[in-house]
């Protein structure tokens, strides 16, 4: 599932292409309803900006009948892809090729596609603000990672009231958003902690807080990591897969100590990790 690095870098490809632009029609799968609620609201708005809050992207809509502002919510979900096409392109039909579920014309004749192969994808329009009726996740979602917010003293008192694995509250949305399994993977191994431990100090705490910012500063510039689905709306790959030191790397040797990694699992996901160097 796309992190908060390939979420991000959708949205800076996304934004130039249809901010200030009007959706005139909108097209959709029929299945499953319910993760593509209400897109036909969409129709006569405005895309005024195009934002992004953990995993989902926000598009604020100006002028929707009845003359109203409303918000499209988008989440990628496992495989989805955004691509924006010439009207006349034929992979922009619903139910064509490429998995196309949703389908929004624009006013200049473009269509924005959402593909999404195995259907976990989101989409729905709201009234402004109101992300619970788009998703409760989305409500719930704790302090951007790399926002002002997410201080050492949240993640420090966060770790603290729980005695779940730090993985596993790294998973946690509530807690910081935006944070997948890749690179919570990645900042364990850098702040040198095991993946499973209990007990996680201050001064544990802070090293884990600049490690999940480095991590993810890092992978947004290198527009995320592509395994298999994940890709940019220009077609193009993230290009973070050879700067990973944890995820993945299984068997081979730690960067750090030289020590073979080993895999796991930690809260019902693959976990990858060092046991020489990382610590409980």
């Amino acid at each position: 599932m796309p992190e908060l690095p390939e979420v991000e870098s959708v949205r800076r490809q996304l934004a130039p292409h249809v901010r200030g632009r009007t959706v005139v029609a909108v097209a959709r799968d029929p299945y499953p309803a319910r993760r593509l609620g209400d897109v036909e609201r969409a129709v006569g708005g405005t895309v005024t900006d195009v934002a992004r809050r953990g995993k989902f992207l926000l598009l604020p809509l100006a002028g929707t009948a009845p003359a109203h502002p409303s918000e499209l919510v988008l989440h990628l979900g496992m495989s989805g892809i955004l691509r924006v096409l010439d009207g006349d392109d034929p992979a922009g039909r619903v139910g064509g090729g490429g998995h196309v579920r949703v389908r929004l014309t624009l006013d200049d004749g473009r269509v924005l596609v959402l593909r999404d192969a195995r259907r976990f994808g989101r989409v729905t329009v709201v009234d402004p603000g109101d992300h619970g009726a788009a998703s409760p996740a989305l409500a719930a979602l704790g302090p951007e990672p790399l926002g002002p917010a997410f201080t050492v003293d949240h993640l420090a008192r966060g770790l603290a009231r729980s005695s779940a694995p730090v993985k596993a509250r790294l998973l946690d949305q509530r807690l910081v958003a935006g944070v997948g399994n890749i690179y919570a993977d990645e900042s364990l191994w850098r702040a040198g902690i095991h993946p499973d431990a209990r007990r996680v100090g201050r001064v544990r705490a802070a090293r884990l807080h600049t490690a999940v910012r480095d991590v993810l500063a890092a992978a947004v510039e290198r527009e995320g990591t592509t395994f298999r689905d994940y890709q940019l709306v220009n077609g193009q790959s993230g290009r973070y897969l050879t700067e990973l030191d944890a995820y993945g790397r299984g068997g081979l040797p730690c960067r750090r100590c030289d020590g073979p990694l080993r895999t796991t699992t930690v809260a019902q996901r693959g976990t990858t990790f060092c046991p020489r160097c990382q610590r409980r």
